[in-house]
């Protein structure tokens, strides 16, 4: 049987601010908005409301009424920031957690309730942090998102027993349907005070009077009609959870959580015959704050010693504060990660090497993994453009290295040099780079390189090995075809050894 759970805030803006600031707790205070170049209310607090202040006044209004009156401009979106951060501390208590505007939050407390201790102590919890921050809030439980949400608008209990719903929404107002306002004006109209006044009539002479969207409700809140709940934090396929009795603030404890969950989500992984290539770590602090690190593997992988050794360099930078009450483990990128059978005689020198792929993952989460790279030939002419590069072991390579012709081992992005005395299809004598004269004592060249056919784009290029007198080595081209009236014709591109 699934299980909702709907957390009404009755007074959520104006509970924010006196939160926020405790000045404007024993004093009346308004939110306003600017309409139509007028101010408007838009919130009041308990004593603004004591005072005969509403939400929808003019504020002049309000004022004249309430003197001593505060009056606090509202951002625009003020609301969802609100909400959105209170979903994301809720999700310590589901992994399914939506928000229901103007003022719901909307759970799926299936399987979760037994970690507290049963339904009961799992409501007392919410109920006592929310209000321990401050926060005037209504809960309940039921088995559809329609009927938590009814009993928590306008019902004394909070829990809704499985398999109740009917029982505890017949004495309720229509309005806990969550009905247009036009739609219960008609059914006060019609004498309908109560769900349990229409709830038997036949659904065809309902939905002639009132419309599919009422019968849509009525459906929904009964269970025959799913409802889904839009998640704030989407749950990935691989994603463990460990929720703690007790909040967790040394480092040992957040290591034996770390480990684990690493045992709990690799175990899986190995069944499924994959691998992760990314993984991160959050924990969820009692003061709502959430610590994250993330790692990354040049290989599927699920040795959880490895996993945890990566995690290991960034455990520092968690700061648990007065606690984690909540662990979760993501994989975001998973692998197929097949096994492969070891040969007996001959020694595995190969990339598929695992020792190799993690002695990568080590230097990676020391320097960063953008400091190292593989590089694989591509099927291009450009020098350049011949090779491109890679962090991943196993891809695998679409063409051949060209070992024809000398290569430097550094190659540069081509800069522009100073030639003297050229000679038409023969290597330059001296040539300037970054200020210094160069005399060229060996050449050998050219080797002319084009442009693949279905590009075209700029000239060929003459390549020459060059050594100057010092004995070092360069590669230089000559762009195009010998012009005596052209300037920046030659180019530096490489550097031997």
């Amino acid at each position: 049987m699934r299980r909702f759970v709907c957390i009404w805030f009755n007074s959520l803006k104006t509970d924010w601010y006196t939160v926020r600031h405790p000045n404007l707790k024993s004093v009346p205070f308004v939110l306003t908005a600017n309409e139509h170049g007028r101010m408007v209310v838009t919130a009041v607090n308990e004593h603004a409301i004591a005072a005969g202040a509403f939400a929808g006044m003019v504020l002049t209004d309000a004022r004249s009424m309430i003197p001593s009156l505060e009056a606090i401009e509202e951002p625009a979106d003020l609301l969802d920031q609100i909400l959105t951060r209170i979903a994301y501390w809720c999700i310590r208590y589901s992994p399914v957690v939506g928000i229901d505007k103007p003022d719901c939050i909307i759970l799926e407390a299936t399987g979760c309730c037994h970690l507290w201790g049963g339904e009961e102590q799992y409501l007392h919890d919410i109920i006592n942090r929310l209000k321990g921050f401050g926060y005037n809030v209504r809960v309940a439980m039921a088995d559809t998102i329609g009927a938590a949400w009814g009993v928590a608008h306008f019902a004394r209990a909070y829990i809704v027993p499985a398999g109740g719903t009917i029982t505890a929404l017949l004495p309720l107002h229509p309005a806990a349907l969550r009905l247009e306002n036009e739609v219960i004006a008609r059914l006060q109209k019609l004498g309908f005070r109560q769900i349990q006044d229409f709830i038997t009539i036949p659904r065809t002479t309902l939905r002639r009077r009132f419309g599919a969207a009422f019968i849509s409700r009525l459906n929904q809140v009964l269970g025959n009609e799913e409802e889904l709940i839009e998640p704030v934090h989407q749950i990935e396929p691989y994603e463990e959870r460990l929720p703690c009795l007790e909040p967790i603030a040394t480092r040992t404890g957040i290591e034996i959580a770390l480990k684990n969950l690493l045992e709990t989500l690799c175990y899986r992984l190995q069944r499924e015959q994959k691998g992760l290539r990314k993984a991160i770590f959050i924990g969820c602090r009692i003061d709502g704050d959430l610590q994250r690190i993330e790692i990354g593997t040049t290989s599927p992988s699920h040795n959880p010693t490895h996993l945890f050794n990566l995690f290991d360099l960034k455990l520092e930078t968690i700061e648990p504060g007065l606690g984690i009450e909540v662990f979760i483990l993501q994989a975001p990128i998973v692998e197929t990660a097949a096994v492969e059978q070891e040969e007996l005689w001959k020694v595995q020198s190969n990339l598929d090497n695992a020792d190799l792929s993690e002695l990568l993952d080590r230097v990676a989460g020391k320097l960063g993994a953008n400091n190292f790279y593989r590089y694989l030939p591509a099927e291009h002419y450009l020098p350049e453009r011949s090779i491109k590069r890679t962090t991943s072991l196993s891809e695998k390579s679409q063409t051949t290295w060209n070992i024809n012709r000398p290569r430097p081992l550094l190659l540069q992005h081509p800069k522009p040099i100073e030639v003297t005395a050229p000679i038409p299809d023969y290597p330059p004598m001296m040539f300037r780079y970054q200020g210094k004269l160069h005399k060229v004592v060996k050449a050998d060249g050219p080797e002319r390189v084009e442009q693949e056919w279905w590009l075209q784009e700029g000239e060929h290029r003459d390549y020459y090995y060059v050594e100057d007198e010092n004995g070092q080595r360069y590669w230089l081209f000559r762009s195009g075809h010998y012009d005596a009236d052209k300037q920046n014709q030659w180019f530096i591109h490489g550097f031997f050894p």
